[in-house]
């Protein structure tokens, strides 16, 4: 039998890592390129491909806790290009386009189009339940989105350019604060959409409002859902209420954070949370944070203090810390009535999905708890 010369093995392996390496630079984001593990990953999970026939399988259905209230599937206005205006309410989109949702926007007349554009869209109000927790699912975006309901900004999910990164596998479910719905009347949800290449809008998914099944914003005394900062690295002071996050990224939670561009993140990351309370605090009640299920490990500090963690110790395939929703005793006092509070949590994974990935997430009465261990 010939034997292969060990030199020109070494060779033919060079070659194939410079071309990988050139692969992935050339597919690299606007500003930010991807590391050869990232780009290595995608071929082999096959989400380098673009369109929503490649969204995973286990990521498909985000809102089974949530109950339909209001389908938003069908025509929604549509308009190419980018101005903040159009997240106005009151901006007069008459005269924009009409296109399906969900379907890409290269089969609604827009072929071959690559860059920005918004989608907006009228409900009225009067007919939600103003004790209801409402949620705006959006399905899956190619590739960058900006969600504004009434001009406040409800969720986003990946970063425009010039530090594009895409978040076209991520399922869009944004919690919605109730003083930003308008229940006596007319409503707008509009959606700034950023689209790489290939397949772009919004594409997928069974498009409304929910509210949840087994909670109601009676229970739920402060709702956490929604946009967190993130940042990757771990550094002592994190927990520090005056930290300045200003520069960290902008996360949704729940949800892995495998799916908003950091699929080879395994280790430590932290997420902080800034809220004012939205209840008046009574003498003698007990309160308590809940952070859903976090993959895998967590410390949890609020304004400053530990206020629990949970680890068990497992390694990946043993540990059972990612089922264990976490549930922890805010001590008499902590909370500010009249400032800023500050949520910080270190997470640990260890391998696999990570992140704060299942509610539900906020602040309950000791005697509604019985509702989230039913969860």
């Amino acid at each position: 039998m010939k034997k292969t010369c060990p030199y020109r093995f070494i060779f033919l392996c060079l070659c194939c890592f410079s071309c990988l390496s050139l692969k992935a630079q050339q597919h690299g984001k606007a500003g930010e390129s991807k590391s050869l593990l990232d780009w290595v990953w995608e071929m082999i999970s096959g989400s380098e491909m673009q369109g929503y026939a490649h969204i995973q399988p286990q990521h498909q259905v985000y809102h089974q806790d949530l109950t339909l209230a209001k389908d938003l599937k069908g025509a929604w206005k549509f308009n190419i290009g980018d101005n903040i205006e159009w997240k106005n309410p009151y901006y007069n989109d008459t005269k924009w386009e009409k296109v399906a949702v969900p379907a890409d926007w290269e089969n609604e007349g827009f072929n071959g189009y690559d860059g920005f554009a918004w989608y907006r869209i009228h409900f009225d109000g009067i007919t939600l339940n103003q004790s209801e927790l409402y949620f705006l699912v959006l399905g899956f975006i190619d590739d960058v989105d900006e969600t504004y309901i009434n001009g406040k900004l409800i969720g986003k999910s990946g970063s425009f350019p010039p530090r594009n990164r895409t978040a076209y596998n991520s399922h869009r479910s944004y919690s919605i604060p109730s003083e930003a719905i308008n229940f006596k009347g007319d409503n707008v949800i509009a959606v700034r959409v950023f689209d790489e290449m290939g397949s772009g809008g919004i594409v997928a998914g069974e498009i409304g409002l929910y509210t949840l099944k087994k909670l109601n914003s009676s229970q739920m005394l402060q709702n956490l859902y929604g946009v967190w900062k993130f940042n990757k690295f771990n550094k002592s002071g994190f927990e520090n209420p005056e930290l300045d996050d200003s520069g960290w990224e902008d996360i949704l939670a729940p949800a892995y954070w495998d799916n908003h561009g950091y699929k080879t993140l395994d280790g430590t990351a932290w997420y902080r949370k800034h809220f004012t309370l939205s209840f008046k605090q009574k003498p003698g009640k007990k309160y308590y944070l809940v952070l859903g299920k976090i993959d895998d490990f967590d410390i949890t500090y609020l304004n400053g203090k530990k206020v629990g963690e949970t680890y068990d110790g497992g390694g990946l395939g043993n540990s059972e810390s990612f089922m264990q929703t976490r549930i922890y005793r805010i001590p008499e006092g902590l909370l500010k009535e009249n400032s800023e509070n500050v949520i910080a949590v270190k997470v640990i994974d260890i391998g696999l999905d990570g992140g704060i990935y299942e509610g539900p997430l906020g602040i309950f009465e000791e005697a509604d708890l019985v509702h989230i261990r039913e969860w």
